[in-house]
């Protein structure tokens, strides 16, 4: 009897921009990297996965991430390591947030439109925006398209630059948490180890990225 074919995905969110640092909706908006205060987050980042090799790579299509996904991948340069060219997915991008993109919590706590959102938990659609049913739709196609090509292609290990919203939804559905629990800062993400067997993929354990210092000393 063979063993289980594993899996390694490797999700990371976009480093720091001036809307995060506003605490500003920003979902669908192509809102850059602010430098140099995303610098320190994105060291880490590229620090902590230099010495690895990913077997394909993908990404958001917004600039934030294809922004930080290049200095993850400056890394790889100084040592030398060869890496597959990036695939850009518009369905890694962020939960678009309508007409709330651009505004401030304070703004809106009191408009009942904004309460009928929150009070859903993203069920209903923000005014002009996407539901939470619509954000996993496209991930659960996403799942499917990376898994069917790392059974094709051979991956063994793959890496994905995404948004915050990804993340938690790929943290609730895998780690059973609630959605709210899963928040991960800018430049920070789960390693996700899947494994394969006769009922299809199933995630084993997660574990943060980069690794808490307590865990690395």
């Amino acid at each position: 009897m063979t063993e289980p074919a594993q899996l390694e995905l490797v999700i990371v969110r976009h480093g720091l921009t001036a809307w995060n640092q506003e605490r500003r909706y920003q979902g669908h908006r192509d809102i850059p990297l602010r430098m140099p205060e995303a610098g320190p987050g994105l060291a880490r980042l590229r620090d902590h996965l230099a010495a690895e090799t990913f077997d394909a790579i993908h990404c958001s299509d917004l600039i934030r991430c294809r922004q930080t996904l290049a200095h993850v991948l400056e890394g790889k340069d100084r040592e030398g390591l060869a890496t597959p060219e990036a695939r850009l997915d518009a369905r890694l991008r962020e939960l678009d947030f309508g007409d709330y993109e651009g505004r401030y919590y304070d703004e809106l706590k009191d408009l009942p439109a904004y309460r009928a959102w929150i009070d859903s938990r993203g069920e209903q659609a923000p005014p002009g925006g996407e539901s939470a049913g619509a954000l996993r739709a496209r991930l659960d196609a996403w799942l499917a398209a990376m898994f069917a090509c790392a059974e094709a292609e051979g991956h063994r290990r793959v890496l994905t630059v995404t948004h915050g919203g990804v993340i938690r939804e790929l943290r609730r559905r895998f780690e059973t948490i609630d959605f709210w629990e899963g928040s991960v800062g800018q430049a920070q993400g789960r390693r996700f180890i899947f494994i394969h067997g006769e009922e299809g993929w199933r995630c084993s354990c997660s574990s943060a990225v980069p690794a808490p210092a307590s865990a690395t000393s």
